[in-house]
């Protein structure tokens, strides 16, 4: 099992490969496929990420079957299902790394600032709102919606920034729409 350095770098270096690839580089083989139905999943790294179509975390951190541990909603927002699959990839595989995944130009984070409410999104929008609070630029809103997600996964699962290269991380990064880079805000 990687540290959460160790799997923070390999999303790092994976991302640096995405940003030139005109095919995905991660391995999606039949062989991958087979091993994993045999062997189960062996993720390095847990992403909470935004539903958002432009956004496949796989590709951009070059990742195949069994890499990454996806939880994906609108405006990457978490509630008690959210954390406890986050919770379960932590705990029963073994994963080091938590990574929340906002993205430039969300829905989500604009309907939040433009104040939309009503139906079910109207509980993704408060927590957004919540994030934010005044905030109308929308990179830093995304930004700020995001370190809100790293400190509520570190207080609800009592992960504290620690010293120890073998203990639970959560990192916080925005992945750029418009040209594919990731940029990691928090450690």
């Amino acid at each position: 099992m990687l540290t959460a350095d160790e799997a923070k770098q390999r999303l790092i270096d994976g991302n640096k490969s995405y940003l030139g690839a005109l095919t995905g580089d991660g391995d999606i083989s039949p062989a991958k496929r087979r091993e994993t139905a045999l062997n189960g999943q062996n993720p390095y790294a847990i992403v909470i990420t935004c539903s958002d179509s432009r956004v496949i975390p796989e590709s951009i951190f070059s990742a195949g079957i069994g890499e990454l541990f996806v939880i994906r909603v609108a405006g990457n927002v978490l509630d008690d299902h959210q954390l406890g699959s986050i919770e379960y990839a932590a705990d029963h595989l073994g994963t080091k790394l938590i990574v929340l995944l906002g993205h430039t130009r969300c829905g989500a984070v604009g309907a939040a600032i433009e104040g939309h409410t009503g139906g079910f999104i109207e509980s993704i929008l408060k927590d957004i709102q919540l994030a934010i609070g005044n905030e109308k630029d929308d990179f830093k809103a995304s930004c700020l919606n995001v370190k809100h997600g790293v400190e509520t996964i570190r207080r609800e699962l009592k992960i504290h920034p620690i010293h120890d290269p073998e203990g639970l991380r959560v990192a916080g990064a925005i992945y750029h729409i418009e040209d594919g880079r990731v940029e990691f805000l928090t450690d």
